[in-house]
This record gives C-alpha cells, structure tokens and sequence, in this order.
C-alpha cells in the first residue's frame, strides 16, 4: 500500500523533500535530496480539477459538465488554484529576501547564502 506524499511537515510546517526513491519492481534505491512538486500541496479534489480542466482544454463549459458544477464555481476553484500558485512563488521571494537579511545582519555568510539561494531555485 502507498500513501499520498505530505508536503509540509506536520511539526513546523516548513516544506519537506524526499530522501530515498526505490523502484517497485527490481528495488534499485536512489537517495539524495529531491525537491517536491509545487503540486504536491494541492488537494486530491484540486488536483482532479486540474486534471480535468486540462483534458478539457480550459474549456469551462466542458469544466462545468465533466464535474457537474456551475460556471461560478469552476471560476472559484480555478481562482483558488492561481491563488495557490502565486502563494508558493510569494514563499520563495520571501525566503531569498530573509536570506539576504541574514547576512546583513551577519547571521550568514555570504558562501551560506549563496549555497541556500541555489537550493531555492533547484540547482
């Protein structure tokens, strides 16, 4: 049995990133740090919208029927998406920005920030 990949830790709340991928058929292990996809916070409803939303081409009335809703509430749940979205771009000015703070401030070096910023955008 598999279970649904967590996004934030359920202690602190800061995000988390696998350690270890193993294939299901020979086993073969791979560990290092890898980084979660910005769609792993969504919702298993969110990302069936999604799902749906594309296979649809964008098209809302095929939105609409494919999922039963209203026209207001496909608009709802695609603003909440974008929402959701521009949230985790916003996460990740916000920690360059404190990042930059901290060796202002001398709590890092410039080496260390370095280091973090590069962490931050996946190289």
């Amino acid at each position: 049995m598999t279970y649904p990949v967590i996004h934030s830790c359920p202690v602190c709340q800061h995000e988390l990133y696998v350690k270890k991928l193993q294939c299901s058929q020979c086993n073969t292990t791979i560990e290092n740090e890898f980084s979660l996809s910005k769609f792993a916070a969504f919702s298993e409803e969110q990302l069936k919208f999604i799902e749906v939303f594309l296979l649809n081409r964008g098209n809302i009335k095929g939105v609409e029927k494919a999922l039963h809703i209203s026209y207001p509430t496909v608009r709802n749940r695609l603003n909440e998406i974008i929402a959701l979205l521009r949230q985790s771009e916003d996460v990740d000015e916000r920690e360059e920005t404190e990042i930059i703070d901290q060796v202002e401030s001398g709590e890092l070096s410039v080496q260390e920030a370095i280091d973090l910023l590069k962490g931050n955008k996946g190289g």
